[in-house]
């Protein structure tokens, strides 16, 4: 039966480009198509989700539920392969390299690395944020799990994604928590280092923050960001690079 669903998707469907693009992302012939298709929409877009959404288990007009499962899943799926992958590694070097693979700006690359900002482009009106990659993949993941399960899913992280776009082993070495860089030089340094939104506006309908690194109570360095925690990331890196520490002088 689901080879029949297989064969219309791809064949007949009217929605059979989506169907044969997606195949070459997620390695198998979806069948849901509306559910997919919701995988792209944004709740910043203008359209309103005039997806054609037909199956009877949508009743929502944008990705955030499908982002909110993908995220949860996806965590799982990383944390199971490291856990596998490092026997001997402790809990702290398994957390920092799952946050390393899930964060943001990760999944924001590999979204774009995969092709999914054509695709979103396609389906929203709104001009296209980095976010909005991450949070596409995330949601296509969601769509995945509901269609093949978990099993499934791990298939296609661990295949499509881990092994396609993520470098393990550079990430083994590479620290680019650049806020937690910060706060380890201060401590040693005896400075005091805090975090302000010093503004917070509207761009395309979302919140963006404005952050400021204070030193000592004097802000040293800014950045804006649709995301607070990643706009204190950018603002930390900037405020590294602004008072000059070198990186020996960080491990």
């Amino acid at each position: 039966m689901r080879v029949i669903r297989q064969f219309y998707a791809y064949f007949l469907s009217p929605d059979k480009n989506l169907a044969r693009r997606l195949r070459d992302i997620v390695g198998y012939t979806p069948t849901r198509l509306s559910l997919y298709k919701l995988a792209f929409y944004h709740k910043s877009s203008n359209s309103n989700g005039s997806a054609q959404l037909n199956d009877k288990n949508v009743a929502y007009k944008n990705n955030e539920r499908l982002e909110y499962l993908g995220d949860a899943v996806l965590g799982t799926i990383v944390a199971e392969y490291l856990f596998k992958k490092y026997p001997h590694g402790d809990e702290g070097f398994l957390t920092k390299m799952r946050s390393k693979i899930v964060k943001r700006e990760t999944l924001n690359k590999i979204s774009e690395d995969m092709g999914l900002d054509v695709i979103l482009s396609e389906y929203n009106s709104t001009r296209l944020s980095q976010a909005m990659l991450g949070n596409a993949l995330e949601a296509l993941t969601g769509a995945v799990y509901l269609e093949v399960g978990y099993v499934g899913t791990k298939r296609f992280v661990i295949s499509r994604i881990l092994r396609k776009f993520v470098d393990i082993h550079e990430l083994e070495t590479y620290d680019d928590n650049y806020k937690s860089q910060l706060l380890e030089w201060s401590q040693k340094n005896g400075k005091a280092i805090a975090y302000k939104v010093i503004a917070k506006y509207k761009v395309d309908k979302r919140d963006r923050f404005k952050v400021a690194v204070l030193m000592d109570g004097e802000k040293i360095a800014t950045a804006d960001d649709f995301n607070k925690k990643s706009a204190e990331q950018i603002a930390s890196e900037r405020a590294i690079l602004a008072l000059g520490i070198k990186n020996e002088e960080l491990d």
